[in-house]
């Protein structure tokens, strides 16, 4: 038959080939996150170049201007700065808690023996970074950043980390994973206990009301994704005003969301074979799928099944992955990272107790809190090192982890909303502490596995081939 003309490899076209290509869930997101990492450096060096250029003053002017939705009677009038800060970023979130709830429930750290180290990883180095701010700003406004080294930019560290490309053991890039996604969960909490405004009881209330309900749907039983969406945007707009960041809102949804299908496997497997004998019986009648309506709606039909043995939150993750690896975490880098750097007075800048604390905690806190817990949790016997790993790998890691970017921007923006000098000297002191961080890492880790490579390409020779 003509359709079998199809199935010959010199006749596959690129569609075809994505019904053969089969890549898990992980694979997608370290993928997406890498080329998202190297986008992300790009948008951080165009605002870069904005800001320290004569464009600078037409830069802030426009990031300063006034976007206003809604009716007379309600509308929501906020800077452009604030809609990608509160708004754009909310997406952000609501993928991050997405990734969250799938590892929490069947990802890595789904096995809490599995799961241990790269969590005792995360919270040292979440603790000795803070730590090591406040021993430097112990008292006044300055203390308010105290959550500004705590995190890590997972895009950015992933990015950097596959620039070593195959030299890097698939389980040291899990182990990064896991340990960023702990990170992102720990500084969810930060934000939504310490960086609050004053609270508006009313506010409140709307946002619980709008939880008890996305609670009842997923209970419920409703696996369609738009009633959570509909509410979820109540349920934004209720922390926006009630002094919660607006951003939680997202990861509220997230974790509201449900992540099992209605799958019966029989039955899909019958409905499958039932519409493929569908689709080959309307294609004999008519191959061109655009003349023929029959083949198109079988086809559809098909489509939408697939679709439907998928949790909606699975469904939603892969969606909004492309959304913010490639539109909302560029949009937020060039709107934040545009930082005026005054090189002839660099040094007064670097030592500013803001931005030595942020430095000091990135690269060296970072390096203690992870590598530190890390080798205290394996000589104390509560975890082990995933195979193939050894403590040099976990040494670079930790100065990857020491790559803050987004997060601690974003967290920079609440802690000094009120202090543009402090904010400016919070945000000088990420990007020189992320970029020493990730130069660090990336050498350290080319370097030694540069070192392994060789080591383990002389023990493959056998003595015949070492003679010779």
């Amino acid at each position: 038959m003509k359709y079998k003309r199809g199935l010959d490899k010199e006749h596959i076209a690129p569609w075809e080939r994505a019904f053969e290509k089969v890549i898990s869930p992980i694979e997608v997101f370290i993928h997406r996150q890498t080329t998202s990492g190297i986008l992300l450096m790009l948008c951080a060096v165009i605002a870069l170049f904005i800001a320290n250029s004569s464009l600078a003053h037409h830069y802030h002017d426009f990031l300063n201007l006034y976007f206003t939705i809604g009716l007379e009677d309600f509308k929501l009038s906020k800077t452009l700065h604030h809609w990608i800060n509160d708004g754009l970023m909310t997406i952000f979130f609501l993928a991050v808690g997405l990734e969250l709830k799938r590892e929490l429930l069947v990802g890595e750290l789904a096995n809490v023996k599995q799961a241990m180290l790269p969590i005792i990883a995360a919270v040292g180095g979440m603790v000795v970074p803070a730590l090591i701010y406040i021993s430097i700003n112990p008292s006044g406004h300055t203390l308010d950043g105290w959550g500004i080294p705590m995190a890590t930019d997972i895009a950015f560290a992933l990015g950097a980390l596959a620039l070593l490309g195959n030299r890097v053991p698939k389980s040291l890039l899990m182990f990064l994973v896991a340990l960023a996604i702990v990170d992102d969960l720990g500084a969810v909490i930060v934000i939504a206990i310490f960086y609050t405004d004053n609270l508006n009881i009313m506010a409140l209330w709307l946002a619980g009301f709008s939880i008890l309900l996305l609670v009842g749907l997923n209970l419920g039983g409703v696996r369609q994704l738009m009633p959570y969406i509909l509410i979820g945007i109540i349920l934004w707009i209720a922390m926006l005003n009630s002094g919660i960041h607006a951003t939680l809102a997202g990861v509220i949804l997230a974790f509201t969301i449900p992540m099992k299908p209605k799958y019966d496997p029989k039955r899909f497997l019958y409905q499958i074979q039932e519409g493929v004998e569908n689709i080959k019986s309307a294609f004999k009648k008519d191959e061109n799928i655009i003349l023929n309506d029959a083949l198109r709606s079988r086809v559809q039909a098909l489509g939408t099944g697939f679709n439907l043995v998928q949790a909606p939150a699975q469904i939603l993750e892969n969606k909004l992955h492309l959304s913010t690896s490639y539109l909302v975490i560029p949009i937020f880098a060039l709107a934040n990272a545009g930082v005026p750097i005054d090189f002839a007075n660099i040094g007064d800048v670097l030592t500013h107790p803001v931005a030595m604390g942020i430095g000091l905690g990135l690269v060296f806190g970072k390096l203690i809190g992870i590598a530190g817990f890390t080798w205290a949790a394996v000589k104390l016997g509560v975890s082990e090192l995933p195979k193939g790993l050894n403590m040099t790998h976990i040494i670079g890691v930790s100065f990857m982890g020491g790559i803050g970017f987004t997060m601690s921007i974003f967290i920079a923006e609440l802690g000094f909303v009120n202090y543009p000098k402090e904010l400016l000297m919070a945000k000088t002191g990420i990007l020189f502490a992320s970029l020493t961080a990730g130069i660090i890492g990336f050498t350290w880790l080319y370097l030694a596995t540069k070192n392994q490579l060789s080591s383990s390409d002389e023990q493959a020779l056998s003595p015949k081939e070492s003679h010779h």
